[in-house]
């Protein structure tokens, strides 16, 4: 294997895989409802990144009917997914949290989040959760360059996310970054400053998307006007590979392609072929001599 990948870091740690459990935790987001902005950010769906979530009823019920049919000896993650799930007062948020850790088979909590919805209330209840399992956090960054975050809506410049990166590892909190190739305006340059700038704060995990045009998104009227082209697969492929290279090479690799459910997705359809954009890169690097880190340099 040419980089740290999940699956290989959760089997030697907990001796087999873990299931994920994707948890719609009845949050919204900043950049929704005024604090920040309003619409969410340009590729953001009304779901909020929980596209993929299919389950219905209170955070426990939502857990429990998971946990009904998976194997008596499974271990899991209980992953608060779309929005902002640490958007709220921090009684609210030990509530949630707790009603999803009703089971000794998750053994992971992971909260995906805004780097500007992170401070110290909010890191020492999750530190609080570190002796009874993991913890990890989830940032949507996508991107170094305040230009493109203006552009794209995001609500809230670099200087945050490092901020949040401060205070989390202060508490001991290992995160993850999600980095988004094929932005709007952006060049292979900025990627590489993005990846550079995540490399600084040394993260846990990073998360690497292509960019990818939903329906009902504000990326689709651009797309739509001609004013957006989503990034080509070989691009991708090519980018990906050489972000990779120039990761540190502790850092786990939690993906490294997007997935847009099928019926939300406008472009480009290359995204539906996800084992072979794998593959694809895969083959990049090993035909170009490329391993995580192989580029990196502090």
């Amino acid at each position: 294997m040419r980089y740290n990948n999940l699956s290989g870091y959760l089997r030697k740690k907990y001796g087999t895989r873990l299931s994920k459990i994707c948890i719609d935790g009845g949050f919204t987001c900043p950049n929704r409802d005024g604090r920040c902005g309003f619409g969410g950010c340009s590729f953001c769906a009304e779901r909020g990144a929980g596209e993929h979530i299919n389950q219905s009823g209170s955070i426990r019920e939502q857990v429990s009917a998971a946990l009904t049919t998976a194997p008596t000896d499974g271990k899991f993650i209980a992953y608060f997914q779309n929005f902002t799930n640490t958007y709220a007062p921090v009684s609210i948020l030990r509530e949630r949290y707790d009603a999803a850790l009703i089971d000794e088979r998750i053994k992971i909590l992971a909260v995906g989040t805004r780097p500007d919805c992170i401070d110290e209330e909010v890191a020492q209840l999750l530190a609080s959760y570190l002796d009874r399992l993991d913890v990890w956090v989830e940032l949507g960054f996508q991107t170094a360059s305040d230009a493109t975050a203006i552009r794209i809506n995001r609500g809230y410049l670099k200087a945050q996310f490092f901020r949040a990166a401060e205070i989390l590892h202060r508490y001991g909190i290992p995160f993850v970054v999600h980095i988004m190739l094929g932005l709007p305006c952006e060049v292979e340059a900025d990627a590489i400053a993005t990846v550079a700038a995540v490399n600084s704060v040394r993260p846990f995990g990073v998360k690497l998307h292509s960019t990818y045009v939903m329906r009902g998104t504000r990326l689709e009227e651009e797309y739509l006007r001609g004013e957006y082209t989503p990034i080509a697969r070989e691009d991708y492929v090519r980018l990906c590979a050489e972000c990779i290279a120039r990761l540190r090479p502790d850092i786990i690799l939690h993906r490294i392609t997007g997935d847009c459910p099928r019926d939300l997705l406008v472009a480009p359809l290359w995204n539906t072929d996800k084992n072979g954009v794998i593959a694809d890169i895969n083959k990049y690097m090993k035909e170009n001599r490329l391993c995580q880190g192989s580029r990196f340099s502090e």
